[in-house]
């Protein structure tokens, strides 16, 4: 008895977890698979005048669609927890600074980090400023990745030309970008 409701148990909590969609190549299966997600992020589209495959290929590139992606952390003596490398969380991997900017810049007090609507509207937000503050035009994947690692202002300064793993890395984000915007013209998300 104890066995089996331990395991209802089990089932009910990991319902209540967000798993990433299964094949997170293809644009078409991921909205299939995760129906919920096509109107936020049309919504951010609309709202922000980027491209959904754009932001889609920044989400998947920073968490793999995981809804509570952290950074690894590293341990001293091999098992005691030390802290993390910075305070990136959830789909969009957003620090405390610029979700904090995001929250109060756009009057959205109850966004989650770990909420897909809120974390597509963030990436929409964060690459609108980068199309205003640096002239990158809204379906450059390549250079609004860039400056979504680096921060606009770190984008100005051009600090991604010493870091060429970097652009190696913004250009898989690009190519997914291309990949999520072909993979469209099978199934129109309107």
């Amino acid at each position: 008895m104890i066995r089996v409701l331990a395991l209802l148990l089990l089932l009910i909590l990991s319902g209540c977890s967000t798993m990433p969609p299964t094949n997170s190549t293809n644009l078409c299966s991921v909205f299939t698979q995760k129906k919920a997600w096509t109107r936020p992020a049309l919504q951010a589209e609309l709202k922000w005048e980027i491209p959904v495959p754009v932001m889609m290929a920044t989400i998947f590139h920073e968490s793999s669609y995981r809804a509570k992606a952290r950074p690894s952390r590293r341990y001293f003596l091999g098992f005691i927890p030390g802290p993390r490398r910075s305070s990136a969380y959830g789909y969009a991997q957003a620090i405390d600074g610029t979700w904090g900017d995001y929250v109060d810049r756009n009057n959205r007090w109850f966004a989650s980090r770990d909420n897909f609507a809120d974390a597509i509207d963030f990436v929409g937000w964060y690459h609108n400023n980068s199309v205003r503050r640096n002239g990158i035009t809204p379906n450059d994947a390549y250079n609004l990745y860039l400056a979504y690692h680096e921060g606009n202002a770190g984008y100005a300064r051009r600090t991604f030309e010493r870091k060429p793993w970097l652009m190696n890395y913004a250009r898989r984000v690009e190519q997914t970008s291309n990949n999520y915007q072909q993979q469209l013209t099978r199934c129109p998300l309107r």
